[in-house]
């Protein structure tokens, strides 16, 4: 079984920070790629940013330059510092991670999400 656990959202006017934090724990062989996703009301979930294991980052262009993702690998763990927030960050900010598990000794890839955490940005 894995788990993946955020923390960090909560209420914040704009131009504030927060900290976002996602843990994976479980039966986890490794981890390729861990990121985020958001989805405000009324839209479609759309892709925050991802960081690979070897460390290779993409961030989408509404964040580029305010969000920084970082993540540590002994404690399966990504992170997503947010600054200069605006209202239209306002969302509830999911954890992805592609992991790698095995069967019976066979590696498997799968793709796990966490529950979500609300950000809400005030004006």
């Amino acid at each position: 079984q894995v788990q993946l656990v955020e923390s960090g959202g909560g209420l914040v006017q704009a131009g504030g920070s927060l900290r976002l934090s996602c843990a994976a724990s479980g039966s986890i062989f490794s981890i390729n790629i861990m990121g985020w996703y958001r989805q405000a009301p009324g839209k479609q979930r759309e892709l925050v940013a991802t960081i690979r294991s070897g460390g290779r980052i993409n961030y989408a262009d509404s964040v580029k330059g305010r969000f920084t993702i970082s993540r540590d690998n002994a404690k399966n763990t990504v992170y997503l510092q947010m600054d200069s927030l605006k209202p239209e960050d306002t969302a509830v900010y999911y954890c992805n991670a592609e992991i790698t598990q095995l069967v019976a000794e066979v590696p498997y890839g799968y793709l796990h999400w966490g529950q979500g955490t609300q950000v809400t940005v005030s004006s």
